[in-house]
């Protein structure tokens, strides 16, 4: 691919932790940032959904700002583009939106510039800018990811995806990441950190062994982040509540939250969906389902998107 062929980049939405899996386990979601991009004489970014109506329409855009990074790393130069975006992820609600920007920049430059980046290499420089995997790498590959990341190295687990409905409860205000993290405490005790370990650990052997009745009552005791959020968003503690009324596996945050995402059998979301609707009656609750592909590319005819 030149850099003066049309071209689309979709990237799916995700969700983290899953509870204990803290910063290490996530999952994609069948919601999307779409980029439409077109050669230009200039960079321009330009938001066609109400949630983007206020993104920087130029090089301080994040998603620019991410592929003139690896750009940079490469010692190479971006041509200019016109983006056409889209989105269907709510903003600083717990879908990962600034990791879909983040590996839309990177697929951007991978393109623009026929980096070839394998996932792994998209992976380890998503991480390195976020700091850790759990929503990069799923909406890099898709399905379910495990992962870990460190200064030397990034290693990730493809778990094979699940089968499962997804019931997202969404509360009209955002919630960012690092006001969310200020809740949490600084440290554990030992004793402490021995328990929650404990805990993800069986998540992630039940997940590994498709058990989701017992993968969904590991992450309700989740004790590295739930307990310290849970009195600052309201949605959650009557999630809670309301657990044992529900056909669930479990119910948990979706990453740091105010989105509160309810594990159902397959078959069994729509049931799910409307007792949901009936506790919330205020509130936008959607089915979703697991994305399995991550980011995708397609050679398009842009102009029809202008």
């Amino acid at each position: 691919m030149t850099a003066f062929d049309n071209f689309s980049i979709r990237v799916p939405a995700s969700t983290a932790n899953l509870g204990p899996g803290f910063d290490s386990i996530g999952m994609a979601l069948n919601r999307y940032l779409t980029l439409y991009v077109t050669p230009s004489d200039r960079w321009a970014f330009k938001g066609r959904t109400a949630n983007l109506e206020s993104i920087p329409e130029g090089k301080d855009n994040l998603i620019y700002r991410i592929a003139a990074w690896i750009a940079d790393e490469y010692d190479k130069d971006l041509p200019p583009a016109e983006v056409v975006m889209e989105s269907e992820i709510p903003l600083s609600r717990g879908f990962g939106s600034s990791a879909t920007a983040i590996v839309a920049g990177i697929e951007l430059a991978n393109q623009l510039l026929a980096l070839t980046l394998s996932p792994e290499e998209k992976t380890r420089w998503g991480s390195i800018y976020e700091g850790h995997p759990d929503n990069i790498a799923p909406s890099i590959y898709g399905g379910l990811i495990i992962g870990s990341h460190g200064d030397d190295e990034t290693n990730i687990v493809l778990a094979s995806t699940p089968t499962l409905d997804l019931i997202a409860l969404i509360p009209d205000y955002e919630l960012s990441t690092r006001e969310s993290r200020d809740t949490l405490p600084e440290a554990l005790t030992y004793k402490e950190a021995v328990k929650v370990s404990s805990i993800s650990n069986v998540l992630v052997a039940a997940i590994l062994q498709n058990n989701w009745e017992l993968a969904g009552r590991m992450m309700m005791k989740d004790l590295f982040h739930l307990p310290y959020r849970m009195p600052h968003i309201s949605e959650w503690q009557k999630a809670a509540e309301i657990a044992d009324q529900l056909p669930i596996y479990g119910v948990t945050l979706s990453g740091a939250g105010p989105i509160v995402l309810f594990f159902a059998p397959k078959g069994k979301g729509k049931d799910v969906q409307l007792q949901v609707k009936n506790h919330f009656p205020d509130h936008q609750v959607d089915l979703l389902a697991v994305d399995t592909e991550g980011v995708t590319v397609t050679l398009e005819a842009v102009s029809s998107h202008l």
